[in-house]
């Protein structure tokens, strides 16, 4: 029984430590710290990906564009007038 002990304290240490980690990855995912950390060394190994991560930066910045004053308010789920132009 007492050979066992060992054994069994350093699988659960194992087992915590690997859960941590687990734990851990799961937040940096969530929270994008990874994307920022490991960015520069993904262009070193894959060049390519400078450029889809510049496209997808921009694309996050990019706003809506405002209204013409002319457009007038209409909702988002009202219908168009047809060909005739009537409702």
């Amino acid at each position: 029984m007492q050979q066992i002990v060992p054994f069994v304290v350093l699988a659960g240490a194992l087992a915590a430590v690997l859960g941590g980690f687990a734990w851990l990855a799961s937040r940096a995912r969530r929270s994008g710290v990874g994307r920022a950390l490991l960015g520069p060394l993904d262009e070193v190994y894959h060049p390519a990906a400078h450029r889809s991560r510049i496209e997808i930066q921009v694309q996050a910045e990019r706003q809506a564009p405002a209204p013409a004053p002319g457009d007038g308010l209409r909702r988002a789920g009202a219908a168009r007038p047809g060909p005739a132009g009537d409702w």
